[in-house]
């Protein structure tokens, strides 16, 4: 038997213990013998080994903690089809990945779910190296993914999330079902990659220029905020037909996607 350290809360390590649950995700990636795993934060393998019995072609795992990569290399040895990987997932969502039906699991460290998301929503080849993602979030992080404008959880977040990718709820997640026992429940997503949006801007992080302006001051009107963005040329987006005496979270995905697209004209 190998002993695993105690979970670090600076690397927000909360593992998945629960069986039920575990099986649960796993159905919902529909995994065979053609899919190729990517699997972020396996921690100490409890998912991984539920996902081995549905014989994928492939498993990678990515695990930061040295110590924790460690203990998985030894828990699978026996296994041809894994690799155990040890990096910061942050550096390296663009890695060029040569597999195909890849899909993405990951319980995903609640100080850097967003960060993440983002990162994958963001790459700058589209349709991206990945089919799915099958992510578990902190479940007020999820309820923003998929919040509808006019809303309080509407926000940059959702319309970043919207853009590219079909989102799914699947269920939420106890917090009685981690080790440790978190203060907040969780929520698992499902996100499919859009093959062809209806829109598509030179640089993908000019929507979240967009959306980070416009959101830093959610309360206010947008008229200030639009004045930043467009340098005083507010003429250059009539053709929107926007109310500038609106409110963020009362615009909706549409109207912040073109948004970008006009922002992209400005700048050139």
């Amino acid at each position: 038997m190998y002993i695993i350290q105690k979970p670090k809360k600076s690397l927000g390590q909360n593992f998945l213990i629960d069986k039920n649950i575990i099986n649960k995700i796993i159905e919902v990636g529909n995994i065979n013998q053609n899919k190729c795993i990517i699997e972020i934060g396996p921690g100490n393998g409890n998912l991984t080994e539920n996902i081995i019995t549905k014989k994928p072609k492939k498993i990678i795992a990515i695990e930061k903690d040295y110590k924790l990569s460690f203990f998985l290399k030894n828990k699978f040895k026996n296994y041809k089809n894994i690799k155990i990987i040890n990096k910061d997932i942050l550096k390296s969502i663009d890695k060029s990945y040569s597999e195909k039906n890849i899909t993405i699991f990951g319980n995903l460290p609640y100080n850097i779910s967003t960060k993440i998301l983002v990162l994958f929503i963001l790459l700058k080849k589209w349709p991206p190296f990945y089919d799915s993602l099958i992510l578990m979030f902190q479940k007020e992080v999820a309820d923003r993914i998929i919040a509808k404008n006019k809303t309080k959880a509407f926000g940059r977040l959702t319309v970043l999330s919207n853009w590219r990718l079909e989102i799914k709820k699947h269920f939420d997640i106890s917090r009685n079902c981690f080790y440790p026992k978190p203060k907040i429940d969780s929520t698992l997503l499902s996100f499919k990659p859009k093959k062809n949006n209806f829109l598509k801007l030179k640089d993908p992080k000019s929507l979240e220029i967009v959306t980070r302006l416009l959101f830093s001051n959610r309360r206010k009107m947008i008229n200030k905020s639009f004045l930043k963005l467009f340098n005083k040329k507010l003429h250059l987006v009539k053709n929107l037909n926007i109310d500038f005496k609106k409110r963020p979270e009362e615009l909706n995905n549409e109207t912040f996607y073109k948004i970008a697209l006009e922002y992209e004209r400005l700048i050139g």
